[in-house]
């Protein structure tokens, strides 16, 4: 929900505001920072689906992680890089960390059953983060993550990272934008909420199919896809991650502005083609490596219709080609007034609702809840 009163406040201040900031049910527990975990501690298995090398690095969007326990504290570890993480226990918002690495401890649960889940709801395309893992104390006892039974995989731009999507204003600083970007409350986490699926967003603001907003150089979306993170040092590969759905939303930075003269493509039409071409031997490669999921595009009626005509057209396609599993959403009516005319809380709750009314009505998944 959004806050009026904090939003007024400068971004250091609001950011201040969040760090450490608790819910009333857990007055009486301590979350604090501390210089280490205690050498007779033990490791607590993490869960994410997320897209996590081998040392708990990560850059994509919206990585979560979960951990279950019996006892009464926890301990996380933060490494370097600047992220908004949210902090949840036993389902209810427990706080927040803002650009704050470090090693820190949850203490005064009751001693029972307790479920951890931090998420990070920042965009960050300037480096990879860390996440250093839970630990328990020796007294604690660890537990598994129960299995969802489902995975939904959303790739796309800033309109599915959430770029901006909490501020009250559309005239923001990058330095607003960051503050106010929260991916938990984005179209794509709250679809999986849903379904109880576990999810990737493997989505990066201003990037393309084939090219960038305004015409600005760097990876376009499905040249950074198959990495762990940006500088592509790391392959992604998971043989565990097989999403039932795949939803994809690109093409608002390849149509949005107009062309330059120093740009490859001499003509509107050459774009399209390059576009429809490109997107379609992308859908292909998802194809490959997953043979049953279903593919939802989707774009808006931005651009005057362009964007959702061009994507329109990369759906019948793949259907031509004779993919019978591949789907078309236009979605309009969106107010756009987060940061720099990007969806808000409210339109991202629109996007949500209309692409779980699709997999509802198409019967693709069974819902949860």
């Amino acid at each position: 929900m959004k806050n009026k009163a904090l939003s007024r406040l400068p971004i250091a201040a609001l950011l201040a505001a969040l760090l450490f900031a608790s819910a009333d049910a857990f007055a009486a527990t301590r979350f604090v920072s501390v210089p280490e975990i205690p050498a007779d501690s033990q490791k607590l298995p993490a869960h994410s689906a997320g897209r996590l090398g081998a040392s708990g690095e990560y850059q994509w969007p919206s990585l979560y992680f979960e951990a279950m326990f019996e006892g009464s504290s926890v301990y996380f570890t933060m490494g370097p890089g600047d992220v908004i993480l949210q902090v949840r226990v036993d389902g209810k918002p427990f706080g927040a960390l803002v650009k704050s690495p470090g090693t820190y401890l949850i203490d005064g649960l009751g001693k029972q059953r307790h479920q951890v889940r931090l998420d990070a709801v920042s965009e960050n395309q300037s480096g990879k983060i860390i996440f250093g893992g839970f630990a328990l104390p020796a007294t604690g006892k660890a537990l598994k993550v129960p299995p969802r039974r489902h995975q939904i995989e959303f790739i796309g731009d800033s309109h599915t990272v959430g770029y901006g999507n909490t501020s009250e204003t559309r005239d923001c600083t990058q330095e607003l934008v960051w503050a106010t970007t929260d991916n938990l409350q984005a179209y794509g986490p709250k679809v999986a909420a849903h379904f109880d699926a576990d999810y990737q967003v493997n989505a990066i603001s201003g990037r393309g199919i084939v090219r960038n907003y305004g015409g600005f150089i760097a990876d376009p979306l499905p040249v950074a896809y198959p990495f762990v993170t940006f500088d592509h040092s790391t392959p992604y590969a998971n043989a565990k991650w097989k999403p039932e759905i795949i939803v994809i939303a690109l093409g608002t930075n390849d149509f949005s502005t107009p062309l330059k003269a120093e740009e490859k493509w001499k003509s509107r039409e050459a774009l399209h083609a390059d576009y429809e071409a490109t997107y379609v031997k992308f859908v292909q490669g998802l194809r490959a490596r997953n043979p049953r999921a279903f593919i939802v595009l989707w774009a808006t009626d931005m651009a005057e219709h362009e964007i959702e005509q061009e994507a329109g057209k990369v759906a019948a396609k793949l259907k031509a080609q004779g993919d019978d599993k591949v789907a078309f959403i236009s979605i309009s009516g969106l107010e756009m007034t987060g940061c720099h005319w990007h969806p808000s809380v409210a339109d991202h709750d629109a996007i949500a609702a209309k692409l779980t009314h699709f997999i509802d009505e198409r019967k693709l998944l069974p819902a949860t809840r």
